[in-house]
């Protein structure tokens, strides 16, 4: 989990020795993002420093409680006047769509495979579950006090990003750090309790609609769910409350890939998520998406007619590939 002694001896260095920093993560944040984000910014804010925390686009309703997220500066441009700015949990500076990040020293902290190594230093662990695991280790070298608030930030990411701890990649380091975190006091029921069983009732109806309207493919290995903005405003939702919605149809037994799709105004967005077996993230890339083998996506911003029935086709082919 940690990186090379002359990484990690480096990043230590510049966040010790600067005294201003831009935090920032990737567009439509999650879980990961917000909580790596917040963790660091409250870490490095304790240890004396001028924190600015700026993302693209505005934070989804059920992460409203997490501790910080009032620092957060939704804008789509920014300047780099800092000692540093420290990208997290993002595989390419493109993916934040803030715009003037690209001068001066850059760190960049994350876990997702083909990363593009867009920093000045680039501390990037594939094996980690969760960018918030690469956090943990990053503030216990800074020397930083492991508060409530920081373990709540950092709980929420590793909880989401591990699905509830049901993905193939959390290791024993993973409840480690987790009963690290714990011993804080934090309230590990309330916090799943806020991300898992407190959605709007739109969301409840758009569920069902979604479940009912399923379409079934490949001896029923995978499960296709559309959704458009038409949809939701009938329905009475938003796309905030689509969070976590493409894993429902796993939860059948024959179901190997759940694909959903969100017809936007800028075209398709297109999530993807398998079983441990099946790598979704090979298929993402396919068609310039990206992700982690079992939870992948991608965009199509000119779709044609036929769109769709090419992902399912590179679906097929990917689930085929996995039985040989």
């Amino acid at each position: 989990m940690t990186p090379p002694p002359g990484d990690l001896s480096k990043i230590q260095e510049i966040l010790l020795g600067g005294t201003k920093f831009l935090l920032t993560s990737h567009a439509r944040p999650d879980g990961d993002s917000l909580g790596s984000q917040l963790a660091l910014g409250r870490a490095l804010s304790q240890l004396g420093k001028d924190v600015r925390i700026v993302n693209k686009d505005q934070i989804p309703e059920l992460y409203h409680f997490l501790p910080g997220l009032e620092t957060i500066e939704i804008l789509p441009e920014t300047d780099s006047l800092v000692d540093a700015v420290v990208v997290l949990e993002c595989s390419s500076l493109s993916r934040t769509e803030v715009s003037g990040l690209n001068s001066g020293t850059i760190v960049n902290i994350d876990h997702h495979p083909g990363n593009t190594m867009y920093g000045t230093i680039n501390w990037v662990d594939e094996s980690a579950c969760a960018c918030t695991e690469l956090v943990f280790e990053l503030i216990e070298g800074l020397g930083a006090e492991l508060t409530p608030d920081i373990a709540t930030n950092l709980y929420v990411g590793t909880l989401t990003d591990t699905g509830s701890f049901r993905y193939s990649n959390i290791t024993a380091r993973t409840f480690e750090i987790c009963r690290r975190l714990a011993e804080t006091g934090i309230d590990l029921a309330a916090i799943a309790a806020s991300i898992y069983t407190n959605g709007s009732i739109g969301r409840l109806r758009l569920t069902g609609r979604l479940l009912d309207r399923m379409k079934l493919e490949h001896n029923n290995q995978i499960a296709v769910l559309s959704v458009d903005s038409a949809m939701l405003q009938e329905i009475g939702c938003d796309w905030d409350d689509m969070e976590g919605i493409v894993n429902l149809p796993l939860a059948a037994r024959n179901v190997r890939v759940s694909i959903l799709v969100r017809e936007t105004n800028a075209g398709l967005r297109v999530s993807l998520r398998s079983k441990t077996g099946t790598n979704v993230r090979n298929a993402a890339l396919a068609f310039g998406g990206g992700g982690h083998i079992n939870a992948a996506g991608l965009t199509i911003e000119n779709p044609g007619p036929k769109s769709l029935d090419t992902i399912i086709s590179r679906i097929k082919f990917t689930i085929s590939d996995s039985e040989e």
